[in-house]
């Protein structure tokens, strides 16, 4: 038999096909929320309705309503059904024992890692409602940050595309019609070097083109079992903070997420071993994450906090510092709180820059293709003129 149950989670099911005297062979979860374009993935859910979601949690929360009420509630008057349909889930695996940042790290394509391992400080150290707030303001900002780059990227994406597009049809159509004119400039090996370099490159895209692009899709298919290993992202995550100017953007947010938690958890009175542990994970880089246990093993030993993590090499000078400073006057907790609020805002408004300068740069790349292109078709026409007007 092969039918459709209607049922509260996995367990429930099986006690309906057990009380019908069945026993299932394959019991596959099928819903709104595992409808998506690849198989066997979760539908993700837009960072908007996540970040409505963590605010209206902690408002609840923060009012004296219990988790699993809350999420009775926020599941009732929510209109998007997948949404709705993993609050459920949720919301039966936190009845059966398990805790809130557990239950949603089943749920990995709706809930991200770095917003896991913040709730679950939270749960730890006895701040969700604050957590929960953080969160939804760190959800907001990310997703108003993607939007105005999405935003910005629109108009230089298209004139990069098209301009992408001529490129390629003059390599591959125009050139070839032009190239016989240039013939004896050619044969006398008299053709600027502009001209030689632009030919070779379209003997090679019309020679290898396909092939080209069938080994950059291979390679990237390849590529996304290793990106996914542990060692995959270990190593991705080294080269995010060893990129020029970007590298420097990830490692201070990083940071600051880093500060934040610790900063809070030490607030609520969490000792500093157990905090340090805690809060490496929320920084959502794992090469700061091993510096951050390192430095956690240090102070376990005696030692301050500030000595290893500048001898990491990640984190600024000023940064370390000011902690250097604050364990001295036993304020560590409030320094690293105004630590992050000075650097995120600082970090804010490089990315701001950087979008506005992404567009004329864009187009300063592609005005540079065509012109090299028109140059080195025009200089040699414009040669073979002057010699016959000689």
């Amino acid at each position: 038999m092969t039918g459709v149950l209607t049922a509260e989670n996995e367990q429930a099911a099986l006690r309906m096909l057990d009380d019908r005297q069945l026993f299932p062979i394959e019991v596959r979860e099928g819903g709104l929320a595992t409808r998506s374009l690849v198989p066997g993935r979760r539908k993700r859910i837009k960072m908007s309705l996540l970040g409505q979601f963590y605010s209206q949690l902690s408002d609840l929360l923060r009012a004296g309503v219990p988790v699993l009420r809350s999420l009775d509630v926020l599941a009732r008057a929510n209109a998007n059904a997948a949404l709705v349909e993993i609050l459920k889930e949720i919301r039966e695996d936190v009845a059966g024992g398990e805790g809130l940042a557990e239950a949603m790290e089943k749920h990995p394509y709706a809930f991200g890692e770095l917003q896991v391992s913040m709730i679950r400080a939270g749960e730890r150290g006895g701040f969700l409602e604050e957590v929960l707030s953080r969160v939804a303001v760190f959800v907001e900002r990310q997703n108003e940050l993607r939007n105005k780059l999405l935003g910005s990227m629109i108009y230089p994406c298209m004139l990069l595309t098209a301009g992408f597009g001529v490129v390629i049809m003059m390599l591959t159509v125009v050139v070839p019609k032009i190239r016989p004119f240039l013939q004896r400039l050619e044969t006398r090996g008299e053709l600027p070097v502009l001209t030689s370099a632009l030919f070779t490159v379209t003997d090679f895209l019309r020679a290898y083109g396909v092939y080209l692009v069938i080994a950059v899709i291979l390679g990237v298919l390849s590529a996304l079992p290793y990106l996914k290993s542990e060692a995959g992202r270990m190593a991705f995550d080294r080269l995010k903070l060893k990129l020029p100017v970007v590298g420097n953007i990830v490692t201070i947010v990083a940071i600051c997420r880093f500060c934040r938690i610790l900063g809070t958890l030490l607030a609520n009175g969490v000792p500093i071993l157990q905090a340090l542990k805690i809060s490496k994970d929320s920084a959502g880089n794992r090469v700061l994450a091993e510096e951050i246990d390192k430095a956690a093993e240090s102070v376990r030993k005696g030692e301050t906090l500030s000595g290893p993590l500048g001898q990491s090499g990640l984190f600024p000078v000023d940064i370390i510092d000011m902690i250097a400073v604050a364990e001295e006057a036993n304020t560590l907790d409030t320094v690293l709180v105004t630590i992050a609020d000075t650097n995120e805002a600082r970090a804010a408004r490089v990315i701001d820059l950087g979008v506005r300068l992404l567009e004329p740069v864009l187009l300063l790349v592609m005005g540079v293709m065509v012109l090299i292109i028109a140059l080195a078709i025009l200089v040699p026409i414009l040669t073979m003129s002057g010699t016959a007007r000689l």
